[in-house]
């Protein structure tokens, strides 16, 4: 893996960063294409700035930022790429810092093996036993508090399923442990709203988008268990896979959606 840490290629890193002792920060992850473009960069370079500005980071992409963001991205096509943002340095207890200068870690890894065949062959959820805290002021964010889905990553898949279904802790349905979902009725799409849990994908912005453009009519709301059964189709999306299917979600199972290889491949996600 490649690392560089505030513009120098090393894997080193302060250790009393408050990314490291408090999770005090935010990363996204975004894909770099065959040709060596960084796949909705500003997008996902707001939503830091928009989660900067709501966890008290004061922070904003410069221009050095980006133009190292985009070589670099030449020198590693087709991998998967990670930016995380610390508060940097300072403070021994919880309270942050007045004055200190934000930490910029970034990365290239391959895209994991199996993602092709998940586009292809689509995949299979189970439901997890790990409930989502609700907490409306980090709703949506990407923060670097994931305990929870580490504990979700953390128990053992049933064979037939490749990723978990999550629901908050008072039932409702959010997302899979790494991707946003979409739900297809008769009358609309559905997706869960991000208010009080979960996180709202760069990848899910614009899976919305397109989907106004096909004629669909889309909806983020609160989502029980009883949209299993309603759902003629599932999919799910992030910014590595893009849109795939869901076929089976527990006991339920649902035909592949008849958009989501051409969504992809408008999106140019297709690996």
């Amino acid at each position: 893996m490649a690392v560089w840490v505030n513009g120098v290629q090393t894997d080193q890193i302060s250790a009393l960063d408050r990314g490291l002792a408090y999770g005090d920060g935010l990363f996204a992850t975004m894909r770099v294409s065959g040709f060596g473009t960084i796949l909705m960069l500003e997008h996902h370079l707001l939503r830091l700035s928009q989660g900067a500005a709501r966890i008290g980071i004061k922070w904003s992409p410069s221009d050095m930022l980006q133009a190292q963001l985009q070589h670099l991205a030449t020198l590693h096509p087709g991998q998967c790429l990670k930016l995380v943002l610390t508060r940097g340095c300072g403070g021994r207890g919880y309270q942050p810092p007045q004055e200190a200068k934000a930490s910029e870690i970034i990365s290239f890894s391959p895209v994991p093996a199996h993602y092709p065949r998940w586009q292809q062959q689509g995949v299979a959820l189970a439901s997890s036993e790990v409930r989502l805290g609700r907490q409306p002021l980090l709703a949506g964010i990407k923060h670097l508090n994931r305990l929870e889905q580490v504990l979700i990553r953390s128990q053992a898949l049933p064979e037939w399923a490749q990723d978990w279904l999550v629901r908050d802790s008072d039932g409702l349905i959010i997302e899979t442990s790494m991707a946003n979902l979409f739900f297809v009725t008769s009358e609309e799409v559905l997706t869960p709203a991000i208010t009080r849990a979960g996180v709202a994908g760069v990848t899910r912005e614009q899976v919305i988008k397109a989907l106004l453009a096909l004629g669909y009519r889309v909806r983020c709301c609160d989502l029980d268990d009883s949209v299993l059964a309603q759902s003629s189709h599932v999919f799910l999306c992030n910014s590595l896979l893009g849109p795939v299917n869901v076929l089976r979600i527990d006991q339920y199972s649902y035909p592949p959606f008849e958009h989501t290889d051409s969504m992809r491949h408008m999106m140019d996600m297709s690996l």
